[in-house]
């Protein structure tokens, strides 16, 4: 075990007196967070980067409950994040997405309220009319804005959904129980449906902009939580495929089959190397968060759970790492094979893109990315979360590396590195 802590020291102390991998290890995400950072706002005086967005919001229903997602859009709580305005038919809103003039355009199409709220006839012959559904144009330009408005909708919608299976379950029992006569099923509904509109548009609504901590301290979410996490992510499967590619080139130049002559074996060696590459991600990681912690005053959250999640981050990633160099044959195959791996993780797990606004199958294969698991973690993290929340990204990562390790060592025995 000290020969593998050993092997492992030497390796990180070497990574770090190489200055162009260091350059892309530290300087290249930091740059990137930078740029990403004055792009979003969020060094213009906005704590959180991102305000006023932009919707528009045709109603074409005069219900309440269609009301009530007016009330919500112009509503206090969302003052600071998004600005609405009126449209005036579905085709003029969805031309100011395509002219860039707003993030998004919602269509409550007539009828709407009355879908989800039965008439008369609907209680009594328990046929349930399908519902007419919400229309959401979203400005491909601005996939975080158009995020964040269907986060909204996604929330208000799902409230009312809960609303009306409980109204809908309580008035049938009504009936049942012949508490109400099928004459009074409409004005029961037509009450409920008041009642729920009014906690949707009124101040019990969950949907703000600040949230809080389980001891109650306040919250503000910072966009900068989102991109800092995930450069350094997309080039810590660079760090991994590097310290790879260093074992066999290391293998070429014959230092691997050379420490055999001392008393090691090629476990040991192996494992140093593992390790090694283990505590350059993990170091890469802890520097970045200290270096925007102190220059950004960015706050990631929970200590603890920070610190898990790098660990088992790290400990995914260098799978993959160590995955990658046993299927390649020589170093450029694992410089370029990492390189594009970097890439395809960076944009699958979120780094670039916010997953919502990819298609379901495209949000189900970034579940083989550690980057993916690890940015729902962080993000978690920065909404006030602790390491309690984070059962399901950490359970992931360390399945994930724990499969990739066993395939890994697998390979490697077949191709048996420390030989000469």
């Amino acid at each position: 075990m000290l020969k593998t802590f050993l092997i492992g020291i030497k390796d990180l102390r070497l990574i770090f007196r190489d200055r162009a991998a260091l350059i892309f290890m530290l300087l290249a995400p930091f740059l990137l967070t930078l740029g990403m950072g004055l792009v979003t706002g969020r060094f213009s005086g906005n704590s959180s980067g991102i305000s006023d967005i932009p919707v528009v919001i045709v109603n074409q229903d005069d219900g309440e409950l269609a009301t009530a997602l007016v009330d919500l859009f112009n509503s206090e709580d969302l003052a600071e994040l998004v600005e609405p305005s009126p449209g005036t038919s579905p085709e003029a809103a969805r031309q100011q997405v395509d002219e860039d003039e707003v993030a998004a355009a919602i269509i409550i199409p007539a009828g709407f309220t009355r879908s989800i709220i039965p008439q008369q006839e609907g209680f009594t012959n328990g046929n349930q009319p399908e519902v007419v559904k919400i229309e959401m144009y979203a400005n491909p330009s601005r996939p975080t804005s158009a995020g964040i408005i269907k986060s909204i909708l996604d929330e208000y919608m799902s409230r009312i959904e809960e609303g009306s299976v409980s109204a809908q379950t309580a008035i049938v029992q009504m009936l049942v129980s012949g508490r109400i006569s099928p004459q009074d099923a409409q004005t029961a509904g037509e009450e409920m449906a008041q009642s729920l509109g009014d906690t949707q548009g009124g101040e019990s609504l969950a949907i703000t902009l600040n949230t809080s901590t389980a001891d109650g301290e306040e919250v503000e979410f910072d966009i900068l939580a989102y991109l800092a996490p995930g450069m350094a992510l997309m080039f810590l499967m660079y760090t991994v495929s590097y310290g790879g590619r260093s074992i066999l080139a290391e293998k070429v130049q014959g230092t691997l089959p050379r420490l055999l002559v001392s008393p090691t074996n090629a476990t040991q060696i192996l494992g140093g190397k593992v390790f090694g590459i283990f505590l350059t991600g993990v170091a890469q990681m802890l520097i970045l968060i200290g270096g925007t912690s102190l220059l950004f005053q960015l706050k990631w959250g929970d200590t603890l759970g920070v610190v898990m999640l790098v660990l088992v981050a790290v400990f995914g990633a260098t799978g993959w790492g160590m995955l990658i160099t046993a299927l390649a044959r020589t170093t450029a195959q694992v410089g370029s094979v990492g390189s594009a791996i970097m890439l395809i993780f960076g944009i699958l797990g979120g780094s670039f893109i916010q997953l919502d606004q990819m298609p379901a199958y495209i949000q189900t294969l970034s579940r083989i990315t550690p980057n993916s698991w690890a940015l729902d973690g962080f993000t978690t993290l920065a909404l006030g979360g602790t390491l309690a929340d984070l059962s399901t990204p950490v359970t992931a990562l360390l399945t994930m590396g724990s499969l990739l390790f066993v395939a890994s060592v697998l390979l490697f025995g077949k191709k048996n590195l420390v030989q000469k």
